[in-house]
């Protein structure tokens, strides 16, 4: 049959196999399936030919777990390779190719096996896992036996030792958590390639091939292996196969949703997924949390395999050397074994627990079975009470490894068990997208980082360091999302509640619980003023101030919020918010120390910059009415202001470099519209303004301050550009610049821009709150360039006027926080509230 014949028929049969994929069925079998598939014509394409070399399947081929889209990777195999030999191949992926088969190959020859070993790590591991095909099939076995001679002890010790350092360099890139929110479905931590890399390291152990001639993918080969042999306990091998059925199941349906190889589980394909799996639009969540389930699952196993392995390349631990812990568990190495196989309590559990995290230690394989299987029995009984609490306490007291217990505890289905509350966040989906990890995940992840801090050079280290009662701090953390999966509005006053209820049963004493309950309520309070807030503002700082017991719930709170925000994702974290967070703390600690007002404070700082200043610097700084402003700039750079000033210029321009920003500094005489003219000249500059502080004088002279950076590096400007943007101010300033004009001209080019920057449409949300002075707006909306100057250019519309404002940014989304008040200098009334709000938003949603 010619080849454009055979091309017809093999994807009209592969088409017919695609539309019959079905989620209620085996994924194992579609795969099968489509292998036997590409097989079957494969052979047809070369069943006439005299073949001198091997062909043979690698890769997801080899292991007949071939998704729709999967690359399709056939081996060439000869004694030497040959110009004629690759003229033959060269022709053979031709004709593959013209059939409709899109092979991926590679030519291989038997001193391949030496070279890749000391090259290429993902050349050498195809070679341990291939199937034949066709051709000749005593080169194939020559092939194995040049393999099976050539891996001595010491190369099978080497090539484990590699693929541990593959996986870590695979975590590195893709995550180690099997609970990231869009993980990779193959290379991300529980992901698939996790078991496979458990298959690849059991064949080298065992020199042990895991493909089968029977029709079976090689991970059901694998479980069976480990079956017959007794390696592992059999309802945990169900739970492993299951979870990694489902994965290839997903897989399949991201292929054929995709209509393309695509491992990346986004959002917007994870919806359209559980559908098919028949869940209905609003409970998209329940699905992703069987997917976690089923990630942590095989993430649990391939952890403690490798574990094994390793222990396998590794020096034994002589019997004799081992420690009784008590009566019940023995310490060997860092292996905890328990004495006499028994079933255990919850007390045996947690007291497990707890010598694993003070020896840094983990369980064997026959207590990790027993702690796992008595954790699924009390899931089903669901009749557990707040017993053996008092190691579960002491795990909290431990020096290090705090997270890395209680990753184990949560792990093996232990945590949830013991606290049914904490069970709602296991695999819990956090509702803003700029969280990059389940609610549990989040919440370890956050004591992980601040017992990271541990020793390191920082302030927040120094003052971790100095914390006695860790305990209180790691509770504080365990609890502050606890209430999210009953409601994420007012999520940090029910957690206090919960933590109340919880820490009563675990036998805390009314002191601990006080302080723990303020710690889960006010969790975002510092984050919010620090982020949103004047932090020059008087009124600002006795409110924050007053909320505290004493210093030691100061302390505790800096570092709960570093832990919740430093745990979101890597980009939430910056030295922006950090600055932030310690002025605010630094401010707050004095004032509690010192016993003084916020206007006592900020007065200082004045009195202290008038000292000694000429009259005309003097003058300057109390004709603004901002006491802020001594702390936002040096002296120096005041005494500049008041150069330039009595210079009488239309407009001054500054720029300085920061660490992590470009200040630039616009000193003008107040106009109509001025702020929002300057957010434009910015804008079209492609600046992100993260702050902008407005400082005016008495005779109507403005001071506005902006920090920046260029809206695709993220990096400070590069000072070739400052003459560019100093001429788009001044022109602003001066009406010369069309700013609306421009703005139009440069959003076809942002738009563009934006598909890299921006990856979503959210929600806008706007929120008034009363101040002594002003009335401030909180304007919640995605982020996208030109944004600050369209609220700003909004407002000025609208008749209000800002005084302060101050950006925010998480990920994709930011909160500018204004300090406005309208055209007569007085706050906004609140019925005008609704109309301003409406406005507002429909403004934004022109932008997005």
């Amino acid at each position: 049959m010619e080849l454009i014949e055979l091309k017809k028929y093999f994807l009209a049969e592969r088409e017919t196999l695609f539309s019959e994929i079905d989620s209620k069925k085996s994924s194992f079998e579609f795969c099968l399936k489509h292998c036997s598939l590409v097989e079957e014509y494969i052979i047809r394409v070369l069943s006439k030919e005299q073949l001198p070399f091997a062909v043979v399947a690698s890769g997801g081929f080899c292991r007949r777990e071939l998704s729709p889209f999967s690359d399709i990777d056939i081996m060439f195999i000869a004694g030497e390779i040959t110009e004629e030999i690759q003229n033959k191949v060269q022709e053979i992926v031709t004709n593959l190719w013209d059939c409709g088969i899109e092979a991926s190959h590679t030519v291989r020859e038997f001193s391949d096996i030496s070279k890749f070993y000391n090259s290429d790590l993902h050349a050498f591991t195809q070679f341990l896992e291939t199937r034949f095909l066709l051709g000749k099939h005593s080169v194939y076995d020559e092939w194995n036996k040049n393999l099976d001679e050539f891996l001595s002890i010491d190369k099978k010790h080497n090539v484990i030792k590699r693929l541990f350092e593959d996986i870590q360099l695979r975590y590195k890139k893709y995550g180690d958590s099997p609970k990231v929110l869009e993980p990779n479905i193959k290379f991300s931590g529980g992901g698939l390639r996790d078991l496979q890399a458990v298959e690849w390291i059991y064949t080298v152990q065992n020199a042990e091939q895991m493909t089968s001639s029977r029709e079976i993918t090689q991970t059901q080969k694998f479980i069976e292996v480990f079956k017959n042999k007794g390696l592992v306990n059999n309802n945990e091998l169900n739970r492993i196969k299951n979870s990694y059925e489902l994965l290839l199941a997903i897989r399949n349906q991201m292929h054929l949703v995709s209509g393309s190889k695509n491992d990346r589980f986004e959002f917007s394909l994870q919806e359209k997924i559980a559908e098919h799996f028949g869940y209905s639009e609003d409970k998209w969540k329940d699905f992703m949390r069987k997917y976690f389930d089923a990630t942590s699952i095989i993430h649990r196993f391939s952890k403690t395999m490798i574990k094994r392995f390793n222990e396998f390349i590794s020096n034994p631990f002589p019997d004799q050397l081992s420690i009784r812990l008590d009566e019940d568990f023995i310490l060997r190495g860092n292996v905890i074994s328990l004495d006499e196989d028994r079933e255990l309590s919850f007390s045996d559990i947690m007291r497990a627990f707890y010598y694993r995290g003070l020896y840094e230690a983990r369980f064997d394989e026959n207590l990790r079975t027993l702690v796992i299987e008595a954790g699924e029995e009390q899931k089903e009984e669901n009749h557990l009470q707040y017993k053996s609490s008092v190691f579960f306490r002491e795990l909290f007291k431990l020096e290090k490894n705090v997270a890395k217990t209680l990753t184990a505890m949560n792990e093996m289905g232990i945590l949830s068990v013991f606290l049914p509350e904490f069970g709602d966040l296991v695999g819990y989906f956090q509702p803003g997208v700029y969280h990059c990890y389940t609610a549990d995940e989040h919440t370890i992840i956050a004591i992980k980082n601040l017992e990271a801090l541990k020793g390191q050079d920082s302030r927040l280290a120094f003052l971790y360091d100095d914390i006695l009662e860790k305990d209180i701090l790691y509770l504080s953390v365990l609890f502050h999302d606890i209430a999210k999966p009953i409601s994420v509005k007012g999520h940090e006053i029910i957690g206090a509640e919960v933590a109340c209820s919880v820490m009563s049963k675990l036998g805390y004493g009314d002191k601990e619980i006080d302080l723990v309950m303020f710690l889960v309520k006010h969790h975002l309070t510092m984050e919010k003023t620090a982020f949103r807030r004047n932090l020059n503002d008087a009124g600002t700082l006795n409110n924050f101030t007053a909320k505290f017991p004493s210093l030691k719930a100061l302390d505790l709170l800096f570092l709960l919020t570093y832990a919740d925000l430093s745990a979101v994702n890597t980009m939430v974290w910056t030295q922006w918010k950090n600055d932030q967070l310690f002025e605010l703390y630094r401010k707050a600690r004095i004032m509690l120390v010192d016993e003084l007002s916020g206007e006592d404070l900020l007065m200082k700082k004045t009195l202290k910059v008038l000292t000694n200043k000429t009259e005309e610097v003097s003058k300057h700084v109390e004709s603004i009415d901002d006491v802020g402003y001594v702390y936002h700039y040096t002296e120096e750079e005041i005494e500049e202001h008041v150069r330039e000033i009595e210079r009488g210029s239309d407009i001054s321009v500054f720029f300085k470099q920061d660490v992590n920003f470009t200040n630039i500094t616009v000193l003008s005489r107040d106009k109509d519209a001025i702020l929002s003219n300057l957010c434009g000249a910015l804008s079209i500059n492609d600046l992100n303004i993260h702050d902008a502080r407005i400082f005016t004088r008495k005779d109507g002279i403005i001071i506005d301050s902006f920090n920046v950076t260029d809206f695709r590096t993220h990096q400070v400007i590069n000072p070739e550009r400052f003459e560019k943007i100093e001429a788009d101010l001044r022109l602003s300033v001066e009406g010369e610049l069309r700013i609306n004009r421009e703005f139009k001209k440069m959003q076809s080019k942002w738009w563009r821009l934006e598909n890299k920057l921006f990856r979503r449409k959210g929600k806008i949300k706007i929120r008034f709150e009363e101040h002594e002075k002003f009335t401030i707006i909180d304007i919640s909306s995605p982020d996208r360039l030109g944004l600050l100057y369209q609220i700003t250019k909004k407002m000025n519309d609208l008749g209000l006027y800002t005084y302060f404002a101050k950006i925010s940014t998480k990920s994709d989304d930011v909160i500018d926080s204004f300090y406005t008040l309208d055209r007569t200098g007085k706050k906004i009334p609140y019925y005008d509230y609704e109309i301003l709000r409406r406005e507002l938003t429909k403004s934004l949603e022109e932008l997005l």
